[in-house]
C-alpha cells in the first residue's frame, strides 16, 4: 500500500471514530505574526496562521495552516500540517502519564518566480508516521515526546524526534512551543527547529474574556534549516493571537 494510500485510511479510520467518541476539549484560534531575520527566501515575511487543537476519548488533533506573505517579493507561501494520535496507554500517575501511535501530513504549496528563469514548483506532500508519550512534567499543561518515520516528497526518508510543551505562567502569561530533531539524509544534512512563544493575556486589560487574546514574542532558532548545510536562521516575531 502507498503511503498516500495507508495516509487515506489511517484519516478515514480516526475521522470515522469521531462519530461515537466523546470530545473533551477544543481550541481554534488565528495568529499574526512579522518578523525580519527569515533565512531561505525574502527575509521580510508576514505570516497569518489558523489553527485548531482538540482532544476526544481516542486521542487528539493538531492542524495549523499557514499564510506566509512575502515583502519584497511575490513568492508567497502557504504551509500546513494536519497530526493525529491515537491514545494506547493512559494512567493519572507516574512520570509517562500515556502512549500514542501518531500520523502526520505536511503540505506546502508554492510556486517561486525567478527572474530570467520562470516559476519554479516548491510544493510537497510529506508523511509521518511514528509513536509518542505523554509526560508529568512539573509545572507543564502538556509535555509530549514523538518520534516519527519521515516519508519526505522531494528527498529520502530520515527520523524526526518532536518534543512540544505548554507551561502557563501564573493565570496571565503562557511559555509554549516545540522541537524538531530530524536526522541526515544522503541528499541532505540533520537539524533542528526551535520554536517557542512567550504571550501575555492583555485581552484581559481591554474588556476581552480572559484567555482569548495574547500578545508576545515567537522565537525561531532553526539549524539547517530544509536540510540546507549552514542555512541557521535566528528570527523573532511580533506576535498576536486570538482564541475564537
Amino acid at each position: 500500500m502507498s503511503v498516500l494510500k495507508y495516509s487515506a485510511v489511517a484519516l478515514a479510520t480516526l475521522l470515522s471514530t469521531t462519530v461515537s467518541a466523546k470530545q473533551f476539549w477544543s481550541d481554534n484560534s488565528f495568529s499574526l505574526l512579522k518578523g525580519s531575520n527569515y533565512e531561505v527566501g525574502d527575509s521580510d515575511k508576514t505570516v497569518f496562521t489558523l489553527e485548531h487543537a482538540s482532544g476526544h476519548s481516542w486521542g487528539g488533533i493538531f492542524a495549523f495552516v499557514d499564510r506566509l506573505k512575502h515583502e519584497n517579493d511575490n513568492n508567497h507561501e502557504t504551509y500546513g500540517e494536519l497530526g493525529f494520535t491515537y491514545n494506547v496507554y493512559e494512567q493519572k500517575d507516574g512520570f509517562v502519564k500515556g502512549a500514542f501511535l501518531a500520523t502526520q501530513w505536511e503540505f506546502n504549496a508554492q510556486t517561486i518566480s525567478i527572474p530570467g528563469v520562470g516559476n519554479i514548483d516548491g510544493s510537497f506532500d510529506n508523511y509521518l508516521f511514528g509513536a509518542g508519550v505523554s509526560l508529568n512534567i512539573p509545572g507543564a499543561k502538556f509535555f509530549d515526546a514523538t518520534l516519527y518515520k519521515r516519508n519526505n516528497q522531494n528527498s529520502d526518508s530520515n527520523e524526526q524526534l518532536t518534543l512540544a510543551w505548554a507551561f502557563p505562567m501564573g493565570d496571565s502569561v503562557v511559555y509554549d512551543g516545540f522541537l524538531d530533531a530530524y536526522s541526515d539524509t544522503p541528499t541532505s544534512v540533520g537539524g533542528y527547529n526551535f520554536t517557542s512563544q512567550l504571550k501575555y493575556d492583555v485581552g484581559q486589560h481591554m474588556g476581552v474574556d480572559k484567555g482569548k487574546l495574547f500578545a508576545g514574542v515567537e522565537y525561531v532558532h532553526w539549524n539547517n534549516k530544509f536540510g540546507i548545510p549552514g542555512v541557521n536562521e535566528k528570527n523573532a516575531n511580533f506576535l498576536i493571537k486570538w482564541h475564537l
